[in-house]
């Protein structure tokens, strides 16, 4: 009798649509039938990031009953939530910034690296206490792929130009009280993008004279999730106004260094202690550092250079204005999926500005290997590029 029950349980489940798993077998698809938005996007050396968005948009629903729904593509829309859902209340919101390609070759189309992306999307999840973290990550991506295929005219061909996609999280749940959500909705919106820099390498001006913490100890700054990003936009604000375009985060009464704006942070320098050059950037330990796929993407392939030392560890602005002072700091850079790397020309620190060599060679190499991967101008050997 029980396992009749259960048979006619999952027969109805699947009747209405629906799966306990995020289920790509499942995909519907709605095409828009309005060619107006396509026909009126801009040349593609006009684009701006995050302006322009292409024709579809990917939604699944969960909710604490069915689980994960049937996914969906459908026109891009604007969302219909309830004034009480608790995204807009508590930030239960996380999301991930990925690209999909065109190869330089044959136009083929692949996402880089799209695993790490689902991993840092359920961990997030996971740490905002979001249901449903556990999703097959595959499968999402067999949706994401689906996406990309629909919306394949969107994508502007060339070098230095993508799709950026951008997976969200948000409790939709119509509740005001501070607990886990019983609804949610998993959505994918993309927007064409152009290089992110016009002609040649434009280094940027920092400074770490803020008084503002991005991430700590034991807090969120090894998530994704969108409570990370408002608060920064303050000190970033007063950044500009003194003439500087980041803010290089640090931590702690010796002013460690964390990360630069939204990017994780590199240096290039000789070590006073070994006199070899070494490549560093702040470790995953302490967790408040985001694990960004170019980050990890970069330490792998520097170590596989076996060229110079790798060391994940906690720079501090005194090692690097002494480094400076001794002639040892070669070059630094910030690295994420907009920019992929970017030079860093100079850092204030205690009112007096470090200048640093830029752009410097190993930040052009590693520009030149991983967008040679993305655009398949280079042999793939790591098989990051996934084909779509």
């Amino acid at each position: 009798m029980l396992h009749s029950m259960v048979l006619t349980s999952r027969k109805h489940t699947r009747s209405l649509g629906l799966s306990r798993h995020i289920s790509s077998s499942r995909l519907t698809i709605e095409r828009t039938t309005d060619n107006t938005r396509f026909e009126n996007r801009p040349p593609k050396e006009q684009l701006k990031f995050g302006t322009t968005f292409s024709d579809h948009m990917l939604m699944i629903d969960w909710d604490i009953k069915n689980h994960w729904n049937t996914p969906r593509i459908v026109p891009f829309q604007d969302l219909k939530l309830s004034p009480a859902a608790s995204a807009l209340h508590y930030g239960l919101a996380c999301f991930e910034g990925m690209k999909a390609y065109k190869t330089i070759p044959d136009e083929s189309l692949c996402l880089f690296r799209p695993d790490r992306n689902m991993n840092r999307l359920s961990n997030s999840m996971e740490r905002l206490q979001l249901p449903g973290h556990d999703f097959d990550k595959n499968e999402l991506i067999e949706c994401i792929k689906e996406l990309v295929r629909v919306d394949e005219k969107w994508i502007p061909t060339g070098e230095g130009y993508s799709l950026y996609l951008r997976p969200t999280v948000i409790a939709t749940h119509r509740f005001l009280g501070l607990s886990a959500p019983e609804n949610l909705l998993l959505y994918v919106i993309t927007s064409p993008v152009g290089p992110y820099y016009k002609s040649g390498f434009d280094p940027v001006r920092l400074t770490a004279d803020s008084h503002y913490v991005r991430a700590w100890p034991g807090g969120t700054g090894n998530c994704k999730v969108a409570g990370n990003y408002g608060p920064t936009m303050k000190p970033q604000a007063l950044a500009t106004e003194a003439g500087y375009q980041q803010v290089v985060w640090l931590f702690g009464e010796d002013d460690t260094i964390t990360e630069v704006g939204a990017m994780n942070i590199f240096f290039f320098l000789i070590n006073k202690e070994t006199g070899r050059k070494e490549l560093v950037t702040p470790p995953l330990t302490r967790g408040d550092i985001l694990p960004g796929v170019t980050r990890e993407s970069i330490l792998e392939l520097a170590r596989s250079w076996d060229e110079f030392d790798v060391v994940e560890r906690f720079p501090t602005m005194p090692e690097i204005r002494q480094a400076a002072e001794d002639e040892r700091l070669l070059e630094s850079f910030g690295a994420g999926t907009a920019a992929v790397v970017s030079p860093i020309s100079c850092i204030q620190y205690k009112g007096v500005n470090i200048d640093i060599p830029a752009t410097g060679d190993l930040t052009k190499r590693v520009w030149n290997e991983i967008t040679g991967i993305q655009y398949s101008k280079m042999e793939d050997r790591k098989g990051w590029n996934i084909r779509i």
